[in-house]
């Protein structure tokens, strides 16, 4: 279907273009949503009498747009979900789920303004692009957890999976040896060794002048 854009559409192109799109994505999203018009002669008639107006609506939505962006650049809003020991969802978190999340935070957000490629389906901190305007998509980020304490703990950026956590644990684990052993070769490790060489050469001493002395003796003695 050719149609005229009455904004800016990503991929697409710029306000007032024509360009084809598939019948579907027309009929259900931009015609519907009032981002595009038939590309009739009637309608070419109609965008360029009222240009100047949705012009300056769209500079005036940018710039309400604008404003909520930067209150909601880099928030955080958490999902509660369940998961398995890994890490990985019983289920998945949707736009939907997300634009809940965001709008029992204090903004308004619809389904169709989360830019998310793909359901998400593990636990952990997750960046995810609003679309508030065709020219303003501030970011934010989705903490999913099992329970808001889980939540709390990653967002201080600690591991909270099983595995995650045996992992750090054997790491710890290994660490404590590593420095364990350092410290008993820096504290004892190097006097020990010292003091055995010097009892060696103690020993070797006693039994040269034992030797010297016995062979004096026996001089003597003829």
């Amino acid at each position: 279907m050719q149609v005229i854009l009455l904004e800016r559409i990503g991929k697409l192109g710029q306000m007032g273009d024509e360009v084809t799109v598939r019948d579907g994505f027309a009929r259900n999203y931009l015609l519907p949503q009032g981002k595009a018009l038939r590309a009739t002669k009637t309608n070419r008639e109609r965008f360029e009498r009222d240009r100047a107006q949705l012009e300056a609506r769209n500079l005036e939505l940018k710039s309400e747009a604008q404003k909520v962006a930067e209150r909601l650049e880099g928030q955080s809003f958490i999902v509660i979900r369940q998961a398995g020991d890994t890490g990985q969802l019983y289920g998945s978190v949707s736009p939907r789920d997300i634009a809940g999340a965001v709008t029992e935070g204090g903004f308004s957000v619809e389904r169709h303004q989360v830019l998310l490629p793909r359901p998400i389906k593990t636990l952990g901190l997750h960046e995810v692009h609003l679309s508030l305007h065709p020219e303003v998509k501030p970011k934010v980020n989705v903490n999913v957890a099992r329970s808001p304490e889980e939540a709390a703990r990653q967002a201080r950026g600690e591991e909270v999976t099983a595995q995650a956590m045996e992992e750090a644990e054997e790491a710890e684990e290994a660490e404590a040896a590593k420095r364990t052993a350092e410290e008993l070769f820096e504290e004892g490790g190097v006097e020990t060794l010292d003091e055995e060489e010097g009892s060696h050469e103690d020993e070797e001493t006693a039994e040269t002048e034992t030797t010297e002395d016995e062979t004096k003796a026996t001089t003597d003695s003829e």
